[in-house]
């Protein structure tokens, strides 16, 4: 078999540091990615990278592979140490691990490899096929593990859920058309070039303020406090997995005051008509209506308005409170104040 200088394939001196070979790394196999790079040798260039990065990031690995000396050059005919040439992937003659690619076998690790290490790996056997990722980082820039340690770091769901509160007014419930939400979300950025230098992204900050505009309607029968659960609109991790969005309802309606499924509404009239009693054209969610104030109506007195408040679970509709409330005219005249002055005196 022949030997691999996997310092030589990472670009690298035998004394780089760990930072120095990820970076490496990182733009090798951007560069060789599948998705990226369609000539013929990526995919060869590519498997090479991800398998000297294997030795190379591992202190255990690269003790071993750096205890065979530093006289080998690519290429070279090489023969096993003695104790070497039987290991295999999980001692199964050789049955090691392969990477895939969408689906896509690009085969497993070389001989090279399997004859210094399949004793070291044989406890990954069962883990199955590598992902072809490459240290945390895709062709687009966005982070993601391999998925060999994305089974074994996946995050609990609720980490990713987010909870934001939704002011809205009762006319949005009725219109019953989906209404527009806008949050933000605060994120670490996932495309930071590698090895450093400045991100158009986030600034050179790290974080990204994402903003997001989604569409939801909501029941009819949808009550104050209520939870509202918005699937897969949440957070993102780097995994590809989604959490929840969770609305927390709160009707803020300036015209009315909600009560369960009743409503109350206040309704002015002027002193004559709290006395003499008038009808009145309001304005309710169902539509306009006309009622009648009867005479001798005090200031604060209810007037229920039966199936005209918000819908119920189980069909139906609260009532709607007028609440009556008599306004003085700002603008009298000399003699409608001297008629006051008049049922002062008869009073």
């Amino acid at each position: 078999m022949e030997y691999k200088d996997y310092y030589e394939i990472l670009g690298v001196k035998r004394g780089a540091t760990d930072s120095e070979i990820k970076s490496a790394y990182r733009k090798l196999a951007r560069k060789y990615h599948p998705d990226v790079n369609k000539t013929k040798e990526a995919e060869s260039k590519f498997k090479d990278i991800n398998e000297a990065y294997e030795v190379l990031s591992d202190k255990a690995k690269r003790q071993r592979y750096d205890s065979l000396g530093a006289n080998w050059q690519g290429g070279q005919s090489y023969t096993p140490p003695p104790g070497f040439e039987q290991f295999g992937f999980g001692g199964q003659g050789g049955n090691y691990q392969s990477f895939s690619f969408n689906g896509e076998d690009l085969g497993g690790f070389s001989d090279f490899f399997s004859s210094l290490f399949g004793d070291m790996m044989a406890g990954d056997a069962s883990a199955g096929r590598r992902s072809a990722g490459f240290s945390g980082f895709d062709f687009s820039g966005a982070q993601q593990a391999q998925s060999s340690r994305a089974s074994r770091r996946q995050p609990k769901s609720e980490d990713l859920d987010m909870t934001k509160n939704l002011n809205i007014t009762l006319q949005d419930i009725f219109a019953q058309k989906p209404i527009t939400v806008k949050f933000s979300n605060m994120k670490r950025c996932n495309q930071c070039p590698p090895g450093g230098g400045y991100c158009s992204a986030c600034g050179g900050t790290g974080i990204i303020n994402e903003q997001k505009s989604i569409k939801v309607k909501l029941p009819a029968e949808i009550k104050q406090g209520q939870k509202i659960r918005v699937k897969g609109e949440g957070k993102t991790d780097e995994y590809g997995n989604k959490g929840d969005l969770y609305l927390i309802i709160n009707i803020n309606d300036a015209e009315y005051q909600v009560d369960g499924y009743d409503l109350t509404k206040d309704i002015e009239i002027t002193p004559p008509e709290a006395v003499l009693g008038a009808k009145k054209e309001i304005k309710t969610l169902h539509g306009n209506i006309n009622i009648k104030i009867p005479p001798k109506t005090s200031s604060g007195q209810m007037l229920r308005l039966k199936d005209l408040g918000l819908p119920k679970k189980g069909g139906g509709f609260g009532n709607l409170n007028a609440r009556i409330k008599i306004v003085i005219p700002k603008n009298l005249n000399d003699k409608q104040i001297e008629l006051y002055k008049q049922i002062q005196q008869l009073a």
